[in-house]
Order: C-alpha cells, then structure tokens, then sequence
C-alpha cells in the first residue's frame, strides 16, 4: 500500500480492515500460518474462490507487504506463497478469528467443518 493511500484512512481499524477484509484475504492468511503453498494448493481450499478473485487477493496481500510471491523459471511456471514478517505478526489475529468462528458453529449446534 502506498502512503498516500494510508493516509486516506481515519482510523487504524479501517487501515486494517482494507488490508485483511477482503472476501478471502483471511482465509489465504490462515492457510499460510505453517505452510508455503502453490497457486493451485490455495485453490483448493478455497474452491469458492475464481480465479480472477483469488489472484486479486494474492496480489493485494502482495502489494500490501504481507505475503511473499516467490516465481520458478520453469515450465509450467510454478509459484509459491508465505507469509512476510509483516504478514507473520497477524497470525494471532487470524487465529483469533478462526477460534471465535470455531465458537460460533458450537453456538449454532454445528459441528465445524474445517479440515485444518
């Protein structure tokens, strides 16, 4: 994010909303917390993502300095996402996000369906 733009936020909860609160933006963090994953990996676990959406938010998060995009020169072209150090001091956040979800399917009676 370029400081121009961050100056345009009025609160630090905005700024942080804009950076995280994209539409899958949390769930590509939360797979990243232990692993460096591949296009295609990130895609199945998103599988309601597109494709168009799913690499807008990669770039986002990239452009954002919170995930590291890392390209082979080889054919097919492969690569592979991790979190930045940036990126790395959310994860408290995303897993706090992932238990109070976890808390909420209990709530609702539901068993949660998650696979991590």
């Amino acid at each position: 994010m370029d400081l121009e733009k961050a100056k345009t936020f009025q609160c630090p909860m905005e700024l942080t909303m804009n950076v995280i609160g994209g539409k899958y933006k949390a769930v590509i963090l939360w797979h990243l917390i232990d692993n460096t994953l591949r296009y295609n990996e990130i895609q199945k676990f998103i599988p309601k993502a597109t494709p168009k959406m799913l690499s807008q938010q990669l770039k986002e998060l990239e452009a954002d300095g919170i995930i590291n995009r890392k390209m082979y020169p080889v054919v097919p072209p492969k690569t592979e996402y991790s979190l930045t150090e940036l990126g790395k001091s959310l994860i408290p956040i995303i897993q706090a996000l992932e238990n109070w979800g976890d808390g909420y399917f209990k709530y609702l009676g539901l068993p949660n369906p998650c696979n991590k």
